[in-house]
């Protein structure tokens, strides 16, 4: 089976938009979602609509839990604060309870799937070093685990041996942002994984950035969060 897994779209529509365009072309068999559909992005609604849709799996993220909860927000930064008291005040009411249900996690066979860390998950911790990674494989038992939140992406080998997913090893897969890449290249990213041959491909892709960006700008939402797209920070 081919799992595309997406994570982190934040509300923009022209990169959700793409992304699904591009899955399918690419003989996938079961599209997953690891959370924040919403936050930051002037199209939470129409994102959440689209995700409902297409994905079979769509875990909670914390930006997903504070547009329902805004004491979530509480430690975000001031740009992610106003988006996600913007985002709660648009987001319908059906959404929100939809958002409220969402699970942290999600194990299936060999593959298990968070938002942030398996460690403590509704922590939100964040997987950005080997030291962070080390900590994450004692929290799953499965061979390979796959995240989000911090939208950059990167592979981990609980051996350190291979940059690359095989079957001889355990990993930790980031997938990438697909509305707000933070790794400096502005291309959303999503991955897609092989469950037979046991093979991960990171999947990066131009989108109607400007468009989505002008969005944020309409919408009056903080500046900043419209630049960024621009530059993938």
């Amino acid at each position: 089976m081919r799992l595309a897994i997406i994570s982190d779209i934040h509300g923009n529509l022209e990169a959700l938009t793409t992304t699904l365009d591009l899955i399918n072309t690419r003989s996938v068999d079961e599209v997953v979602c690891l959370g924040d559909v919403v936050g930051y992005g002037a199209n939470p609604n129409e994102c959440l609509a689209m995700v409902r849709e297409r994905c079979t799996v769509i875990l909670l993220g914390n930006h997903d839990a504070a547009a329902v909860d805004l004491s979530v927000a509480n430690q975000f930064t001031m740009n992610a604060r106003l988006s996600a008291i913007w985002t709660h005040g648009v987001l319908h009411d059906e959404n929100k309870e939809f958002l409220k249900n969402l699970p942290f996690t999600k194990a299936r066979d060999d593959i298990f799937l968070t938002h942030a860390s398996p460690y403590d998950p509704e922590e939100w911790n964040y997987i950005i070093t080997d030291f962070d990674a080390r900590d994450a494989f004692q929290s799953f038992v499965q061979r390979i685990c796959f995240v989000g939140h911090s939208h950059i992406p990167i592979i981990f080998s609980e051996t350190g041996n291979t940059a690359a997913v095989t079957s001889r090893d355990r990993f930790i897969v980031n997938v990438g942002s697909v509305g707000q890449p933070r790794d400096g290249n502005p291309k959303l990213s999503f991955g897609i994984f092989d469950t037979e041959d046991w093979t991960y491909e990171n999947i990066r892709a131009k989108y109607d950035a400007v468009t989505a960006a002008e969005k944020i700008r309409k919408a009056g939402l903080p500046r900043a969060l419209a630049d960024r797209l621009m530059v993938g920070i």
